[in-house]
């Protein structure tokens, strides 16, 4: 079964300006989870979804094995649902089962992404596939009500039954799915955990700076 990964990048970002395009330790932010999905042995195909100019040259530039799928119009600016822009490149490329990333995701590994699509395709229970990061910590609602643990009883955070945070860094499915729902993940996903220094999600400056020092700390 063919694997197409879908990497959508906007030329416009609000909280970081030029992200994608912005160096990160050394190279555009966007080169990172790109050679990241070329590295990775079950990944068939990159499609990168982008509405840029400059993107679309540093892509030919630099990845020639990456395809280029131009965003259509109605799809452009920063209020369109990432389930709409996933389900039109589904509608308009070959391919069995999509994994999606961003690019601001620039620590995810190969293996980690290899991982991933081997946990999907052995599994026979779930609809689909969503990174998570585990969280023991003591959990409050809004109204100050415990979610995790009992006040009364102080357990070690380790000991506590982990909270999982959505980290935007995979999700996995197949055609069928996305076409019958319109959605990137089903109802019935697996959970998918990673660690928290991998699953660096870059949403504000501050993580920009994060990213940048993990990245140069590891790389050198």
């Amino acid at each position: 079964m063919t694997l197409v990964a879908l990497l959508p990048m906007k030329g416009h970002s609000e909280r970081v300006p030029g992200k994608n395009l912005k160096a990160c330790a050394g190279k555009p932010l966007f080169h990172w989870v790109t050679e990241a999905l070329l590295a990775a042995r079950h990944v068939d195909r990159v499609v990168i979804d982008t509405d840029s100019d400059l993107i679309c040259e540093n892509v030919e530039e630099d990845f020639p094995t990456v395809e280029v799928h131009r965003r259509p119009a109605e799809l452009q600016g920063d209020f369109v649902a990432m389930h709409d822009i996933v389900a039109h490149l589904v509608s308009v490329l070959d391919g069995d089962v999509f994994l999606q990333t961003h690019s601001t995701n620039p620590l995810l590994r190969a293996e980690t992404i290899d991982a991933a699509i081997e946990a999907f395709r052995a599994d026979t229970e779930h609809d689909s596939l969503m990174s998570v990061t585990p969280w023991q910590a003591r959990f409050y609602g809004s109204d100050g009500a415990p979610i995790n643990h009992d006040p009364n009883v102080l357990l070690r955070t380790q000991d506590l039954p982990p909270l999982y945070e959505e980290n935007s860094n995979l999700y996995i499915a197949g055609r069928e799915l996305i076409e019958r729902t319109g959605l990137r993940v089903g109802p019935n996903p697996i959970l998918f955990p990673m660690n928290r220094r991998e699953a660096v999600d870059i949403d504000e400056p501050l993580d920009f700076t994060i990213a940048e020092l993990l990245l140069m700390a590891h790389h050198g």
